[in-house]
């Protein structure tokens, strides 16, 4: 009570106190106002013809806004809708007045707003740019990455203003390049001659066309009016393809790895059979299949069973796929195999009927048409290693399940008792039995481990496509000439052979197609073979030196 007695007796100090309430007011007046979408605003947006709508957009799109953005995204997913002079949103089962913000009963002539495809691509490249504001990096990343695609479309002062608020130091950059392509249309030659040097560092196919744009001719001329900014340009050019051929290379080299991956998950079942017991088993594919159906019995329970953990029975369905795959094929192997050693044209003929009688019963449980096993969240997209070079994620977790695989499978054969056995009775059957080797035990058990291995291939094998119940049948013949390349009973062997073959296959199909880079494959395999029967590498033992 005291002080505010002194504060009202005490001279001057109600007029200071109204200086500094008048300066508050006048700083709050000059504060800018975000702007806010006005109904008449959105209304421009929603109706008339496109060329009305496209101008609106741009106008509107010049005064970054939340409430804009929103309403983009509102126009992109249907749910816009005019009622007269009346824009209204759909919120949940409700369609809200813009202008109030109050829910509103749409009359009978209310109309949905339809975007043409022009219109379409207009409102995705204006919400990419309201995007650059975002709070959260991922959203601002992703909008640089969308306009970087068609920067011609970009609002030039709309970037200057996200550079300038920007600090992460990879968005940066990639809206420094984005300003660069975008002034690359400037009217000022100094401008478009500092872009087209500036965008000599980038990465990416869009930048190339549009540089690429600029040297066309139209009616007789070029579309660079200046000489020294074409020069400039041929310049940039030739370092981003450079760049980009680098891409190109590791992209066809990852792919001839994943190529061999598979093929070496395929055939590495098949190694161990026809290099122990001299099987020719025609049956190899359909015991892949078995591993890709079994993988897809293991979706389909976790779906019903264990909803919530559906994304894990990837995991759980490559041990089932093993055991499935492996006990079925000791099964065949005492039943039939067993009964036909030392006549390979009769286990040929028998292994070949046995895939058949295998493809009859999957369709008949499970139907003749393809099923489909879904990638887990953690296997989908890709990993952005250069502008023209994804790596997808399935194939990247394939080649680290097949190292796991043959990891595995070296440990077996050389550090366990039954990696002993077999690989005596691989280089010296007679002498093995006389040494005490149950060599039944072994073949049974060697060719369970073969057919298991062979549903691993199918379990990996059905995250990279569909299941059906002739998938296996192509991989058979790839399945032979690695085993046969790198020589029968070669662990080494076979992993060189996959990988050979994977990578030729693939450089040749740039090249020649598919069907020719087969043949000119077996033709060289059988040209090598002619030379040197036994392989790549030879399997050394008292048997073969024999």
């Amino acid at each position: 009570m005291t002080l505010s007695r002194s504060l009202w007796h005490r001279p001057g100090a109600w007029l200071r106190m109204a200086l500094v309430l008048l300066l508050l007011g006048l700083l709050f007046a000059l504060m800018p106002r975000a702007h806010a979408l006005t109904p008449q605003e959105a209304l421009a947006l929603s109706s008339g013809d496109t060329d009305a709508r496209i101008a609106a957009l741009h106008k509107a799109v010049a005064k970054p806004d939340p409430q804009l953005a929103d309403f983009l995204h509102k126009l992109l997913d249907g749910d816009v809708q005019i009622d007269g002079d009346m824009v209204q949103v759909q919120q949940g089962d409700e369609w809200i007045d813009l202008a109030t913000g109050k829910a509103v009963t749409p009359s009978d002539n209310a109309q949905g707003v339809v975007n043409n495809n022009y219109v379409r691509k207009e409102l995705q490249s204006a919400r990419a740019a309201l995007d650059l504001f975002s709070p959260q990096r991922a959203q601002r990343l992703k909008a640089v990455q969308q306009l970087q695609d068609d920067p011609t479309s970009v609002d030039r002062g709309l970037v200057e203003q996200a550079l300038k608020t920007e600090k992460d130091p990879e968005i940066l950059q990639r809206l420094q390049l984005l300003h660069a392509a975008i002034l690359l249309t400037s009217a000022s030659a100094a401008d478009r001659l500092a872009a087209a040097k500036e965008l000599a560092a980038s990465n990416y196919p869009a930048v190339r066309a549009l540089l690429l744009s600029r040297l066309d001719k139209k009616d007789g001329a070029f579309v660079e009016s200046s000489p020294l900014v074409r020069t400039q340009i041929e310049k940039s050019l030739a370092e981003i393809d450079s760049r980009l051929a680098w891409g190109e290379r590791l992209g066809t080299l990852f792919s001839g790895i994943s190529l061999g991956s598979i093929l070496l998950l395929a055939a590495l079942g098949l190694a161990v059979t026809y290099g122990l017991m001299g099987v020719i088993n025609m049956a190899q594919g359909e015991f892949i299949m078995i591993g890709a159906y079994a993988t897809y019995v293991m979706q389909g329970l976790f779906q019903h069973y264990l909803p919530g953990y559906v994304h894990y029975s990837l995991i759980a369905a490559v041990p089932f796929s093993f055991v499935v795959a492996g006990s079925i094929g000791m099964l065949i192997e005492r039943t039939i195999i067993r009964r036909l050693y030392g006549r390979p044209l009769e286990t040929l003929l028998a292994t070949w009927g046995i895939s058949l009688v295998l493809i009859q019963a999957v369709r008949s449980l499970f139907g003749p048409q393809n099923v489909q096993v879904d990638n887990p969240p953690w296997m989908s997209g890709g990993l952005n290693v250069m502008a023209n070079l994804i790596l997808p994620y399935n194939r990247m977790v394939i080649i680290a399940f097949t190292v796991a695989v043959l990891l595995g499978m070296w440990l077996l054969i050389s550090r366990t008792r039954l990696g002993l056995f077999v690989r005596a009775v691989t280089q010296n059957r007679p002498m093995a039995s006389c040494m005490g080797v149950r060599i039944a035990r072994v073949d049974m058990l060697a060719f369970g481990l073969g057919t298991g291995i062979a549903g691993l291939a199918g379990c990996a094998l059905s995250q990279i496509g569909n299941v059906s119940p002739e998938m296996g049948t192509g991989y058979i013949v790839d399945c032979f000439m690695v085993v046969v390349l790198g020589g029968v009973g070669q662990l080494t062997g076979t992993v060189a052979a996959a990988m050979g073959l994977g990578v030729a296959n693939t450089l040749l199909e740039g090249v020649a197609g598919a069907v020719l880079a087969k043949i000119a494959v077996l033709v060289a395999i059988i040209l090598f073979i002619q030379k040197r029967p036994q392989g790549m590498f030879a399997l050394k033992g008292r048997s073969v030196e024999g």
